[in-house]
């Protein structure tokens, strides 16, 4: 009997050392818990006990809390972006409203018919411009939201970037843009949203009009990858890697909401593609693949 006492006396022993160690370990991880939460620190919660649940739990909640910190990340950078976005939108549309004002008063003071006409187009180039923001910030937001519906068909992507190409051709020509064109002769077909498709080239080409230093090299290769290129000088490493981030510009005030390249990288991967773009010897280098 007394063996059988004293078995059970160390089991009891050990059983509450080990309901100590846990409790430890839970004060352990409690008080980290609380100090990540409160310090915003990237440190992960460490535990002195070898328990093997115990430290399954603090690995979990690490886990959770690396989560945790993405999610505020994504909410600080969106709140700066969506501050950012409302002040360049705002500067972009008041500024032709301004002049719209400006000449609806300068019209009420002169009676020479040349001069009203002159203030006219003038204030119509204005409305216009105004009409182009807000129509891009409906277009992102009915395409980020998914309300857009993506069938896909069989699409002839030489024809689309041809067509493409075809449209923006007096736009370039303008800026005075002789763009190299370089498509491949083999047939490329892919099951892709024609309408979209289109939109991505538009949305690049529109890009090269406002930003090219004066030139713009399109190719398709035989993989079906298409390159748009053009000097682009005075570019850093960070305006690269952000030039697909929503609202994002180059320069300020340029007459845009920055949704342009967005758009075409949320359209390519809706289609199941890939977008990105390259900078070296002052060329950007924008690359699709289908």
């Amino acid at each position: 009997m007394i063996w059988i006492f004293c078995a059970m006396t160390v089991i009891i022993i050990l059983l509450i050392v080990r309901i100590s160690l846990l409790k430890k370990s839970a004060r352990e991880i409690l008080s980290s818990f609380r100090e990540k939460l409160e310090g915003d620190t990237n440190t992960r919660i460490r535990i002195s006990s070898r328990d093997r649940d115990m430290r399954a739990l603090a690995e979990d909640i690490n886990s959770q809390l690396k989560k945790l910190r993405m999610e505020q990340l994504r909410y600080q950078q969106g709140n700066t972006e969506l501050k950012t976005a409302i002040t360049n939108v705002s500067h972009d549309i008041r500024t032709p409203l301004t002049a719209i004002c400006g000449y609806i008063d300068m019209m009420k003071k002169t009676d020479d018919p040349e001069k009203q006409e002159r203030y006219l187009a003038i204030m119509k180039e204005r409305a216009d411009m105004m009409r182009q923001l807000t129509e891009e910030l409906l277009r992102y937001s009915v395409i980020v939201s998914g309300e857009e519906v993506m069938e896909t068909e069989t699409v002839f992507v030489n024809q689309i970037l041809a067509e493409s190409i075809s449209s923006f051709y007096p736009a370039l020509k303008a800026k005075g843009i002789e763009p190299e064109i370089s498509l491949t002769e083999k047939r490329i077909e892919r099951e892709l949203n024609k309408a979209a498709l289109s939109r991505v080239f538009s949305n690049l080409l529109n890009n090269a009009v406002k930003y090219s230093g004066g030139d713009l090299r399109i190719t398709l290769g035989d993989t079906g990858e298409i390159m748009f290129s053009n000097t682009a000088e005075g570019l850093s490493a960070v305006d690269v890697e952000q030039l697909f981030d929503r609202f994002y510009t180059v320069e300020a005030a340029h007459h845009s909401t920055g949704l342009g390249l967005s758009i075409a990288r949320t359209l390519v991967e809706r289609m199941g593609g890939t977008i990105g773009a390259e900078y070296s010897e002052e060329r950007l280098t924008i690359r699709i693949g289908l």
